[in-house]
């Protein structure tokens, strides 16, 4: 079942974001538009959530107001592939008070994200 309501990201270079999050999230392709040629649009899953990508030129070089928490097996582990898959990791990951590891991160757009995982 297609998650209620979608974040999707737009980008100038889709397949850098696609092997961001499939590197570092284990995100599995699902809808692709069109079938063939150019992506315009690229679903992905992770968990069961979904999470768009779309090709757009003229995107903004800088990122929106968005911040991104994704659940991961284990956060060091993720937080290790981040540079890895271009992203940027400017500090360690945490133990939080409210019971989760927590690692915040910012893919090649720029967009923040935090990985998390039950402590």
């Amino acid at each position: 079942m297609p998650s209620t309501v979608q974040p999707t990201l737009i980008t100038r270079d889709v397949g850098r974001l696609l092997r961001f999050y499939a590197g570092v999230a284990g995100a599995e392709l699902t809808d692709r538009q069109p079938a063939e040629g150019p992506v315009f649009y690229q679903g992905l899953r992770i968990g069961d959530s979904d999470l768009g990508v779309v090709a757009v030129d003229n995107a903004p070089a800088d990122a929106g107001r968005v911040l991104l928490s994704i659940e991961v097996a284990d956060v060091d582990a993720a937080l290790a592939r981040v540079e890895e898959f271009g992203g940027v990791a400017p500090g360690p990951a945490n133990d939080m008070p409210w019971g989760q590891r927590v690692a915040h991160v910012r893919d090649p757009d720029g967009n923040a994200v935090n990985l998390t995982a039950p402590v």
